[in-house]
C-alpha cells in the first residue's frame, strides 16, 4: 500500500522558511573553492550589527545583500564569514560588523521580528537572513572548546569550529522547541505571556527536554503551564526560529480535562477559547480586541488551521 504523502508542505506558510539557497553541504570542506566564491565580483554578504540584521536602502528599496566593497568599509570581519550558500549563481555568506553606536548613512540595523512583520523583504530574503542569524550568533557564543576551553578556529565555511589542542570538531545546534495547541471539539487553550503585545494570546511553547519524544513534550509542557491532561498528539509543520537558533515543532493536542492551573510564572493568563472566537482573533474582530500571532508565526498556522478544519 502506497504511503499517503502530503501534495502540499504547511510548513512552508511559516516565515524563516522559504529558503531556495544551495548549501553545497558536500563542498563546505574545499576551502579552495570557498575562497574562490568569496572573492567572486558578485558575492553577497549579509552583515549583522550585534543581532541585527544590516539593510541598504530607502522606503521600500531595501536589501539586506552588500557587495565586498560595502562589507569591507563596514569594516565586516570577512575573514571569518560563513558561507550561506549559493542563491542562483550567485554566492552568499554572513558576516559580523564589529560593535558600533551608529552605521554611516545609507545603512540601518534592523530588528528581525520587525522585519519579518512589516513586509519590507520577501519570504526568501528573511530565510536567508534567518540562517544568516542563528550562524553568526552561534559563532559569537562558542569561541572556546567546552571541552578543554581553548579557543577554537571557523572551519569547513563557517559550518564548524575546530579545537587545536583537543582535536574536537563542534557543530551548530538547532534547539527543538514544541508549540501546540490543546483542543476539545470547538474550544482550544491558549496563553499569553506579559512580554506578549496587549490582548494577543498564543499557543503554548516549551523546550524538548533530553531523552523526550516530541508528543511527550507536547504533553508535559500543557501539564506544566496549564494543568490540562493531553492524550493524543497531531504533528503538524514547523519553522525555523532564528532567536537564537530554534525550531518550532507545531502540534496539535487533545485535551482530556476541562480545568486549567495556570502556572503563573510562565503565564499571566491561560483560557479556553471557543472556535468562533479564535476565527475573530485570527481576522482581529475579536468585540473584545482579542487577537491572535501574525501570519509569519507558526502559531497563527497551527490555529488558523485549527479554525479552518471545523
Amino acid at each position: 500500500m502506497p504511503i499517503p504523502f502530503p501534495d502540499d508542505e504547511p510548513s512552508r506558510l511559516t516565515g524563516f522558511s522559504t529558503s531556495t539557497l544551495d548549501r553545497l553541504g558536500d563542498k563546505r570542506g574545499d576551502a579552495a573553492l570557498l575562497s574562490v566564491l568569496a572573492e567572486r565580483t558578485d558575492a553577497g554578504f549579509v552583515l549583522l550589527d550585534r543581532d541585527r540584521p544590516v539593510l541598504a536602502g530607502l522606503g521600500a528599496v531595501r536589501t539586506a545583500v552588500h557587495g565586498r566593497g560595502a562589507a569591507a568599509a563596514l569594516s565586516a570581519r570577512l575573514d571569518q564569514a560563513v558561507f550561506l550558500g549559493l542563491d542562483g549563481e550567485q554566492p552568499l555568506f554572513a558576516a559580523a560588523l564589529p560593535p558600533s553606536d551608529a552605521l554611516p548613512d545609507g545603512f540601518e540595523a534592523c530588528d528581525l521580528r520587525g522585519l519579518a512583520m512589516d513586509g519590507v523583504l520577501d519570504a526568501r530574503a528573511l530565510s536567508v537572513l534567518a540562517e544568516a542569524k542563528s550562524l553568526v550568533d552561534w559563532h559569537g557564543r562558542h569561541g572556546f572548546c567546552a571541552n578543554c576551553g581553548t579557543a577554537t578556529r571557523p572551519s569547513t565555511g563557517g559550518w564548524r569550529r575546530d579545537c587545536p589542542a583537543c582535536g574536537a570538531q563542534h557543530f551548530p545546534r538547532t534547539d527543538p522547541v514544541v508549540i501546540m495547541l490543546a483542543v476539545d471539539g470547538d474550544r482550544c487553550v491558549m496563553g499569553r505571556q506579559a512580554r506578549f503585545p496587549p490582548g494577543m494570546y498564543s499557543c503554548l511553547a516549551g523546550f524538548v527536554e533530553p531523552g523526550e519524544t516530541i508528543e511527550d513534550a507536547v504533553r508535559r509542557e500543557i501539564g506544566e503551564e496549564a494543568g490540562v491532561p493531553v492524550g493524543r498528539v497531531r504533528y503538524l509543520a514547523s519553522q525555523p526560529w532564528p532567536f537564537p537558533s530554534s525550531l518550532m515543532i507545531g502540534c496539535l493536542a487533545e485535551a482530556l480535562g476541562q480545568t486549567i492551573s495556570m502556572d503563573s510564572d510562565e503565564l499571566e493568563d491561560c483560557r479556553w477559547f471557543h472556535r468562533d472566537e479564535a476565527a475573530a482573533m485570527l481576522e482581529r474582530t475579536h468585540p473584545e480586541g482579542l487577537t491572535a500571532p501574525m501570519p509569519f508565526a507558526i502559531a497563527h498556522r497551527i490555529l488558523r488551521a485549527w479554525v479552518e478544519a471545523g
